[in-house]
């Protein structure tokens, strides 16, 4: 079987050092396995990829431990905590997000109701600014087309759902370390296309990233509610595997896959890294300068990557019993029509 999906990242934050020589090879393992598996064939392969796999681990635990402890939710509203009111324009479109028939309910699902109390998972989304044309009140005058920029999320999407945040935290390391696979990966295909005579490979390298990220191995990867169909994705990669094996490959162009990787890993901290910008928003979603009964400060957790894209994260804790299956939805439904 194709091992991508596996799971890694059993340890905690420790020094280099003190990794287990065992992550530190499945790393390795699973960087090859995610870009190039060809490049097995070149000697000292291991050798030559551990120094940034290390860099990499290291980069990425830190990353994701920086994270704050996840925001409480209760889906039958905000609660005390303004900060939701401004990621979501209103509590429906919250309980559309983590409610029933997405990623915490499938969660719910599969393992069967059974579980912690609450549920940890973090929320990525996109946030929009744009300049409108306002009222504003100023003194005893109400002064009409002043510009404003309103602020907005948008593209919510739940990943990495468990029952304690220690196993979310550990998912997530996992995840970011398969971003920068994702990003080398991507940087092979497009040097690829500019290569003469690989253009059959670099087909089949593109086919493999977008099966990887159907596979919701990146935090780009998926959509809302989408549960991967993974062992249909094993068989996929097995398949483009064996077709870039049949192809075979100059030891030319398996250096250059072995030092885009080793490139992008060694340099993982200007691949994919986290900004904390602060933004004051009111009730209507307009940007004021200063905090007010009617306007909330929130610290973003931004994550950027070196293509240039970007998403705020935020982890959550939601009361398993206030999520509902798909099943749960239907049986409702079931007995409504009778």
């Amino acid at each position: 079987m194709f091992e991508l999906f596996k799971s890694f990242f059993q340890a905690g934050r420790s020094p280099a050092a003190q990794y287990p020589e065992s992550l530190v090879t499945f790393a390795i393992e699973r960087a090859v396995d995610g870009t190039d598996p060809r490049v097995r064939a070149l000697p000292g392969y291991t050798r030559k990829l551990k120094g940034a796999v290390v860099h990499a681990i290291d980069h990425v635990i830190a990353l994701v431990e920086e994270l704050p402890p996840p925001v409480d939710v209760g889906l039958h509203g905000f609660g005390e905590d303004r900060r939701l009111s401004g990621y979501f324009p209103t509590a429906e479109r919250m309980q559309e997000v983590l409610g029933a028939g997405g990623v915490l309910g499938d969660f719910v699902q599969r393992t069967g109701g059974i579980g912690t109390d609450r549920i940890v998972a973090l929320m990525m989304m996109e946030k929009q600014e744009r300049t409108v044309l306002g009222v504003e009140q100023k003194g005893d005058m109400v002064v009409y087309d002043v510009p404003q920029v309103t602020v907005g999320f948008t593209n919510h999407r739940v990943v990495d759902p468990a029952d304690a945040e220690t196993e979310t935290r550990r998912l997530l390391k996992r995840r970011a370390f398969d971003h920068l696979l994702g990003i080398a990966l991507g940087r092979i295909e497009a040097a690829g296309k500019e290569r003469a005579g690989l253009e059959q490979q670099c087909k089949l390298l593109g086919r493999k990233l977008r099966t990887l990220e159907a596979g919701g191995w990146t935090f780009e990867a998926g959509g809302p509610g989408k549960a991967a169909d993974l062992p249909k994705l094993e068989a996929q990669l097995e398949e483009i595997q064996k077709q870039l094996r049949e192809l075979g490959s100059d030891t030319g162009t398996l250096k250059f896959h072995l030092d885009t990787l080793n490139d992008v890993l060694g340099r993982a901290e200007e691949q994919l890294w986290t900004t904390h910008p602060s933004l004051i928003i009111d009730c209507k979603g307009i940007k004021r300068e200063q905090p007010s009964d009617d306007a909330i400060e929130l610290k973003l957790d931004e994550l950027n990557n070196a293509d240039g894209r970007r998403a705020a994260a935020l982890l959550l804790s939601v009361p398993r019993g206030e999520i509902r299956t798909r099943g749960a939805l239907l049986s409702e439904a079931q007995r409504y029509l009778g």
